[in-house]
């Protein structure tokens, strides 16, 4: 039976109907009883939490929550709506969303859907009504926990055994490559550019910089801020060899964000990798793709106690001296003390230390933990595509 349980009053109704019965199991045996949003049913994953005030449609879109249900510590998740542009990726891959407070009705001219109809839509079940900064406390104190967010189909009744069993089967994201579940199928070109009041995302102006992006579950934003800094864009799956990836005459390489274990994903990943570095073609990795680049120079990584997840984490560029406010997203990364000759940080949280970004000595090979697309601060950590762009060009070595 579940060991602790914590019950909140919720919210009566949503949107002109009553809510149903709704749980977050966790797998320690912890319950918080809630109101359920989104789509009937349970699901199964990894808990998180994020502490970003703004963006939650591009945050549930990005494919790097595979396997993760978010607990968004900000409780009016839903004010703005949702759209069919502010996407990351057409498919969310998240599991499911919890929230403090009911969802806020939409209050913006771009809204086209209220976010509850929207997780519908989607299939995602989610949770409201329960105490977000008791979750965060636990996953603070206790470190990653697997749960189940279930929501009952009126007349239903939870079981919460069968749910607390399915909390314990889950395995956490330690050792899974989530990777080729969210990369896409088969190579495409990208040619969108930053969304603008005027005309909405805009076709990208002129690009004389050719560029393979593989996508370990990119998110669109990378894709547009690459096309802005003067990039013809390729996008090719995860499983890509150097050879596929060579055969497009590429300028230079990019390793996008992703979900899952880089050590994992680095199986097939990590000798593609190496040999791109070798071919000597500027090498610009982001989150899961500046992991795995440090494990192509040999590095190691290994899971955090706490991952990284919010748009307001301070970072340290050595190279320029500046302190930039980042978006992050991630649960694992690359060990400090593992880093060999050659390769040199470049950049740190101020948080808890974390190491944030690399660079190999005397080549244009670079990466960097944290998400400059998704600006926060809000164009703090742009000047990176145009330090890629400036490999490219010779302009920096």
């Amino acid at each position: 039976m579940p060991e602790e349980e914590h019950n909140n009053v919720p919210p009566k109704s949503h949107g002109g109907a009553h809510y149903n019965a709704a749980a977050l199991v966790l797998a320690d045996g912890t319950v918080f009883h809630g109101a359920g949003i989104g789509a009937y049913g349970a699901t199964v994953g990894e808990v998180c939490f994020n502490t970003s005030m703004t963006g939650y449609q591009e945050i549930i879109t990005d494919p790097s929550y595979a396997g993760q249900i978010i607990t968004f510590t900000f409780p009016h998740i839903g004010n703005v709506g949702t759209n069919e542009e502010d996407i990351e990726t057409v498919t969310p891959a998240a599991r499911g969303v919890i929230l403090r407070m009911d969802i806020t009705e939409p209050s913006n001219w771009r809204a086209s859907r209220h976010l509850d109809a929207w997780l519908k839509s989607h299939g995602l079940v989610g949770i409201c009504g329960i105490d977000a900064r008791a979750v965060t406390r636990k996953i603070r104190d206790d470190g990653p926990l697997s749960g189940v967010v279930a929501h009952a189909r009126p007349g239903e009744t939870l079981n919460l055994d069968e749910l607390l069993d399915q909390a314990k089967a889950f395995p956490g994201l330690e050792g899974m490559d989530l990777a080729k579940d969210v990369t896409c199928r088969q190579t495409y070109t990208w040619d969108e550019g930053a969304w603008s009041i005027e005309g909405g995302y805009a076709s990208g102006g002129e690009r004389r910089r050719k560029v393979v992006a593989i996508d370990y579950g990119c998110k669109r934003n990378i894709l547009r801020c690459l096309t802005d800094a003067g990039c013809d864009v390729t996008v090719v799956p995860a499983t890509a060899t150097a050879e596929e990836v060579l055969r497009h005459n590429p300028d230079g390489v990019f390793l996008s964000n992703g979900p899952g274990d880089p050590a994992a994903t680095g199986e097939y990943a990590v000798p593609v990798i190496r040999e791109l570095v070798d071919s000597g073609k500027p090498v610009f990795g982001i989150c899961l793709g500046h992991q795995m680049l440090a494990l192509a120079l040999g590095c190691e990584t290994e899971k955090m106690t706490l991952g990284h997840r919010g748009a307001n984490q301070p970072v340290k560029d050595f190279t320029t001296g500046k302190v930039e406010i980042t978006s992050q997203n991630h649960g694992f990364r690359v060990k400090r003390e593992s880093l060999p000759a050659g390769v040199v940080e470049t950049h740190r949280s101020l948080f808890d230390g974390t190491l944030e970004g690399i660079r190999l000595e005397g080549r244009p090979v670079f990466s960097v933990q944290y998400h400059p697309e998704a600006s926060p601060g809000p164009r703090d950590s742009h000047y990176l595509f145009r330090r890629f762009t400036d490999f490219i060009d010779g302009v920096e070595d």
